[in-house]
């Protein structure tokens, strides 16, 4: 009865874990089997009832380590009351909150400025493979990672499994 969103960068070749029938995949992506393998596992574990946030991190993070293993698996799970990050390979936050000031792109010659689309009590992580702006300070975390964020804050994090390496371009 909750709303889950799952987000995917990596590869996890060859995983094809058996499903149930409780959560199905739409396509064939390894995406789609991994959170349907992730919301699987949990309702076995916790059956209709949410979780505390503690009981839940504890579940990702036994089976991310799993996951994990299986090769590159950054992801973000949210249950829209806090957000669950782990990065396997590449992955950097950054929180905002006021007193606002203005981003600049790093790929493109647009600036933003956040005080004027928030109010002083706003508070957001933003997470992203890369940071996305070049003139605020993003904190890298480290390869191996699973992390929880409530109320735009991370509040706890627990080394898991760091995917492979990349090969030299």
């Amino acid at each position: 009865g909750r709303y889950w969103i799952f987000a995917h960068n990596g590869n996890l070749p060859d995983f094809a874990p058996p499903l149930d029938g409780s959560f199905t995949p739409v396509g064939q992506t390894d995406s789609e089997r991994a959170f349907c393998w992730l919301l699987q596992n949990l309702r076995q574990r916790f059956g209709h009832r949410p979780p505390s946030q503690t009981r839940l991190f504890d579940a990702l993070h036994q089976l991310t380590l799993d996951l994990g293993a299986r090769g590159a698996c950054n992801y973000l799970l949210s249950n829209g009351e806090c957000l669950f990050a782990h990065c396997s390979t590449q992955l950097s936050y950054i929180i905002r909150q006021a007193p606002f000031t203005v981003a600049h792109l790093r790929d493109q010659d647009l600036s933003i400025d956040f005080s004027d689309v928030t109010t002083p009590d706003d508070r957001v992580a933003v997470i992203a493979t890369v940071p996305l702006t070049d003139n605020e300070r993003w904190t890298t975390m480290p390869n191996g990672s699973l992390w929880l964020f409530a109320e735009g804050v991370p509040v706890r994090h627990q080394l898991t499994v760091a995917g492979p390496a990349k090969a030299p371009a």
